[in-house]
């Protein structure tokens, strides 16, 4: 189940939010009329943090298996970049984007 609440009334009412969360109910919080945050419990949040990691492994996995596919067909001789460089570069450039807006 879920329910929506304003920040006005989340704030009055923080105690009650919080049984019903521990109760297993979802509540989202709304700013100026729209949805602005999920609350949840700790047990859940928990699920889906480690279900956000084993999908980055999990395609980091598939990007290693197509690259070795690929090292094994006729003509594949071309390495490819690893992923975690790619990654990294991919995080330097953001960087360097947000410092230069700030």
């Amino acid at each position: 189940m879920e329910s929506v609440v304003s920040a006005t009334q989340a704030r009055i009412h923080l105690g009650k939010l919080i049984r019903q969360v521990l109760a297993g109910e979802v509540v989202v919080i709304e700013h100026i009329g729209k949805p602005a945050v999920v609350v949840l419990s700790v047990e859940e949040y928990t699920k889906l943090k480690a279900k956000r990691q084993r999908g980055w492994r999990e395609t980091l996995e598939k990007i290693f298996q197509l690259n070795a596919r690929m090292q094994a067909r006729p003509g594949g001789t071309l390495p490819l970049t690893p992923p975690t460089e790619i990654i990294q570069e991919i995080r330097e450039e953001r960087d360097a984007q947000l410092n230069s807006v700030c």
